[in-house]
């Protein structure tokens, strides 16, 4: 490790060792470039302003992406179920993506004033049960 800033009173080395140990989860957001599901190769920009603003938007898609997982974990976490990951096995942990790839099948049928919500099952409203009643609306009971 190695830094510019000399001044011990800014930062002290134990902090900055701290910092460094918390990069990895920084790390680990940004790994889902390297998918070849993202195609982030296929954007040709030149212009620095249009650099930055798409990494300002996909930071913002991660930071959503982070607390979105971070809810589910914790939610999950009080009330002691398990969602199964991309295995079938059951997980207090599970990703973001793997939540997002179980609602794919998932689809909401209108027909005039009703509504159906096909492939539901009941791992999937345990997850609409922890983000809160305005998914578990969308999700798991008919509208009001």
């Amino acid at each position: 490790m190695a830094t510019n800033d000399l001044d011990e009173d800014k930062l002290s080395a134990e902090e900055m060792l701290e910092g460094y140990k918390r990069q990895v989860h920084v790390e680990l957001g940004f790994r889902f470039f390297k998918d070849p599901r993202v195609k982030a190769s296929t954007f040709f920009l030149e212009s620095e302003r249009r650099i930055l603003a798409l990494l300002m938007v996909m930071t913002l898609c991660l930071l959503v992406y982070s607390a979105l997982e971070r809810r589910i974990r914790k939610g999950l976490q009080a009330q002691d179920p398990a969602f199964p990951d991309q295995e079938g096995n059951p997980t207090p942990r599970p990703t973001a993506r793997g939540v997002f790839e179980s609602f794919l099948g998932i689809h909401v049928l209108f027909t005039g004033k009703s509504r159906l919500v096909l492939n539901m099952k009941k791992g999937y409203q345990i997850i609409s049960t922890v983000l809160g009643t305005r998914y578990d609306r969308l999700y798991a009971s008919p509208p009001r």
